[in-house]
């Protein structure tokens, strides 16, 4: 017989019990026991709610990302660049995206240009003209820039050669007449973000700009190219050089973790348009002449000019810095139009005042020049006179010299049938451009007549190789990090609809997340099975 406070027998035990035996009494079980399996159930619940608040807490985050990176990344900003050159002024509509890299990323779906002429530096007698030249090119670029962007966009004007041959007063009210139409512009400007670059600047940038488009930026020095460009009042050279330099002409250069030596020169006087015009000043001077006798002569040959032009007929037009030591220039030039002897005359034009080089080399005048090393793109005046002769951007120097010859030995009134739509000024240049070229890049620097490691062009894969596109390049990326810690402003200052999506979306998605796990989560009720002898856990609906 079984003793009333017998303990319930063990479910091992339970195979031997007959179906007689009393019914097992209503026990619960140990107090310790249910607690430490409550509380292992209810315990479940909140991992449960907190992971689902995390993981939209990091659904939410990621909302506020794309978005960010949307407007910093995705849409593309915009800068201006006002090239102030010697022969016209051209405004540069920049877009871009601010890259996680130190170089910006240029959309050239957005990126375009317009030039005016003529320069700044025709304004010496107008000053106030100077800045209106100004209006319409800043009328082009308010249609390229979003509205809303205007604020935001910076312009900044860089001057170049023609400003460079300028007295300063002369060009401080020049400038100044600029900045006036430029603060009422409705972009982002500073007054002294209007001002005339030095031209070893305007080299290095447009090193900068040659090597972004051809992919090198930020890479090995040796894999990098170098730049010529041969514009209308001077002339640049910058390549990467590993000979020591004389300090004026040693440029260091950092991007990112690559620092390149740079050779960069800036010849003024040497462009296409003011060495045409001191051609004219050196031929019918002592330089070029064997007697005194001829010095009084009223006609001198003219080989860089096809024969049958009259110079009688349109007088040579002198720049000022040519005319400002010459007094009485009377004589009138003979065109004979003869490749040869324009390129002697040329060669000698580059090579005045070699006397006074205080250096090891010197190949332009006294100026001190390393040996050219690497591969090299040749652009602006190079690249049109090329163009202009038929020839590719691999052609040869030997190449361009048959051309110019051909182009030199015709005649005037033959040659303006057939380019009857150019300009005469500008079609009367490319006898003297293409000698002058040859007599610069083989007589003077040394590069071989069959050489292929120059290259003529003005782009290079749709990228514009102006130095204006490597100034802003380096303006962006000397101010990236200003970029990013000023994201806030950037992206929410100019967009009042960018702060609801950054806090009120996100927040009312995690107060919706912590509503809905709260109501859905389920609630279990733990019970005590009778027949089972064991606890049970059952859901409660609510």
């Amino acid at each position: 017989m079984r003793r009333p406070n017998a303990r319930p027998q063990s479910p091992d035990s339970a195979t031997a019990t007959t179906e007689m035996d009393s019914p097992k009494p209503h026990r619960r079980p140990p107090p310790s026991s249910r607690v430490s399996f409550l509380s292992r159930i209810s315990s479940s619940g909140p991992k449960r709610r907190h992971g689902g608040i995390l993981l939209l807490l990091a659904a939410a985050a990621a909302v506020a990302l794309f978005f960010i990176s949307s407007r910093i990344l995705i849409s593309p900003r915009f800068g201006i660049v006002i090239d102030g050159g010697s022969t016209g002024t051209r405004i540069h509509v920049f877009g871009y995206r601010a890259g996680w890299g130190s170089v910006p990323v240029i959309d050239l779906e957005v990126t375009s240009s317009m030039k005016a002429t003529p320069g700044l530096s025709k304004y010496t007698e107008d000053v106030d003209g100077a800045g209106k030249s100004l209006v319409e090119l800043l009328e082009f670029a308010k249609g390229r820039v979003p509205r809303d962007r205007w604020g935001e966009t910076e312009v900044r004007l860089m001057a170049t050669g023609g400003l460079r041959l300028l007295e300063a007063g002369v060009v401080e009210r020049i400038l100044e007449s600029c900045r006036k139409v430029l603060r009422g512009s409705g972009f982002r400007f500073r007054d002294d973000w209007a001002s005339v670059i030095s031209g070893t600047d305007e080299g290095i940038f447009a090193w900068v700009a040659a090597n972004y488009a051809l992919g090198t930026l930020g890479s090995d020095p040796q894999k990098t190219s170098g730049i010529m460009e041969l514009g209308g009042a001077s002339a640049q050279v910058t390549f990467v050089t590993n000979e020591p330099l004389p300090p004026e002409f040693s440029h260091l250069l950092k991007l990112g973790d690559v620092t390149y030596n740079l050779y960069s020169h800036s010849f003024l006087h040497l462009g296409q348009n003011v060495a045409y015009e001191s051609l004219h000043e050196l031929l019918s001077s002592r330089d070029l002449k064997s007697s005194a006798e001829s010095l009084q002569a009223a006609v001198y040959r003219d080989p860089c000019t096809p024969r049958g032009f009259l110079h009688g007929l349109k007088p040579l037009k002198l720049s000022a810095a040519v005319l400002k030591s010459k007094t009485g220039y009377s004589s009138t030039a003979l065109a004979v139009g003869n490749f040869s002897e324009c390129r002697s005359a040329a060669f000698a034009l580059l090579q005045k005042g070699k006397e006074n080089c205080i250096y090891h080399h010197c190949h332009l005048g006294s100026t001190f020049m390393p040996k050219l090393q690497g591969r090299f793109l040749a652009t602006e005046n190079f690249f049109h006179t090329s163009k202009f002769l038929g020839l590719g951007p691999t052609a040869f120097l030997s190449d361009l010299i048959l051309a110019g010859e051909q182009f030199c030995n015709d005649d005037w009134i033959k040659l303006k049938k057939t380019y009857h739509s150019l300009d005469e000024e500008e079609l009367l240049l490319y006898c003297f451009s293409s000698a002058y070229i040859v007599a610069l890049l083989h007589d003077s620097l040394g590069v071989s007549i069959e050489d292929k490691r120059i290259g003529f062009a003005n782009q290079v894969g749709g990228v514009p190789l102006d130095w204006a596109l490597g100034a802003f390049i380096m303006q962006k990326s000397l101010n990236q990090s200003l970029e990013y810690s000023d994201w806030f402003i950037g992206v929410i200052g100019y967009d009042s609809s960018a702060l609801f999506t950054l806090f009120v979306v996100p927040s009312v998605l995690i107060f919706m997340a912590w509503s809905i796990l709260k109501w859905k989560r389920p609630h279990f009720r733990t019970i005590y099975d009778l027949e089972k002898g064991r606890y049970i856990i059952t859901r409660v609906n609510r």
